[in-house]
């Protein structure tokens, strides 16, 4: 068995974001000033925690994140950033460009809700959770091949890993006691909703004491921390998830120092 952490982390802002306007995969769009700052902050709230392995959307946002996220880490200089277009953002197809409003009353007109109703052209949710299953199976390999069977101690399990203690208090290693091989991935808001959901309603992740359900499913910040204690096993398919519990979903504590300085 091999236990690792896998930390979510969604880009920061684009001007895009500020103005309500939908990027998915077709707007491809640097960081505002308040985006590169707000990266600097979660990259500053994560400086002590070394990641040994990078993987990230291929989508600039994202790619400057990171950047700005590896550059203040005390660990984690050289470390390679795969770019993977499996963690894209969902594609809106001929919604992408226009405003929130305009993807709202598409999906009023076909008498759908915003969440389920996908845009001429655009990515299904089925299609993403698909593509995040897909992308689940490249990671689980890859861990492997750099990490072998041999990381840190399974005996517990990922259920104990995370789940030792009251509710996580704030702080950027929380839910890691036990656990000594961590991955990023930085991704974008959509996806990652769909990745959550994904572990919790069809991977039967195991959550914190005491989360609601509207706190796990809720729209994830600009720079939001999410964080899942994964254990694999061997199977002869290749490594397969044997257990999985989420440490927190959202987390955007590093962000009330910007909040205080406006």
């Amino acid at each position: 068995m091999f236990t690792f952490s896998l930390t979510f982390i969604r880009h920061g802002e684009t001007q895009y974001n500020r103005d309500k306007l939908l990027q998915g995969q077709g707007v491809d769009t640097p960081l505002s000033e308040t985006g590169v700052q707000q990266a600097e902050a979660v990259g500053q709230y994560l400086r002590d925690l070394r990641f040994h392995n990078v993987f990230v959307s291929n989508l600039q946002r994202a790619q400057q994140t990171a950047e700005i996220i590896l550059r203040k880490n005390t660990h984690c200089s050289g470390t390679e950033m795969v770019l993977d277009p499996l963690l894209r953002e969902r594609g809106f197809g001929i919604a992408e460009g226009r405003s929130k409003e305009y993807l709202k009353n598409m999906a009023n007109a076909a008498g759908q809700s915003c969440r389920d109703f996908t845009p001429p052209g655009g990515e299904t949710l089925e299609q993403v959770r698909l593509r995040f299953k897909k992308f689940l199976r490249v990671l689980f390999q890859r861990m492997l091949d750099d990490h072998g069977w041999s990381g840190p101690d399974p005996c517990a399990g990922a259920a104990e890993a995370g789940a030792v203690g009251s509710a996580p208090v704030g702080s950027a290693d929380d839910g890691l006691e036990g656990v000594s091989v961590h991955a990023l991935a930085v991704s974008h808001g959509a996806y990652i909703r769909v990745a959550i959901r994904h572990f919790v309603e069809d991977l039967e992740c195991s959550l914190p004491p005491g989360m609601k359900m509207s706190q796990v499913f809720s729209p994830c910040a600009n720079t939001g921390i999410s964080r899942f204690i994964l254990t694999l096993s061997k199977a002869k398919s290749g490594p397969v998830l044997s257990a999985a519990h989420c440490t927190f979903t959202n987390r955007k504590d590093h962000l009330e120092s910007l909040k205080a300085a406006e």
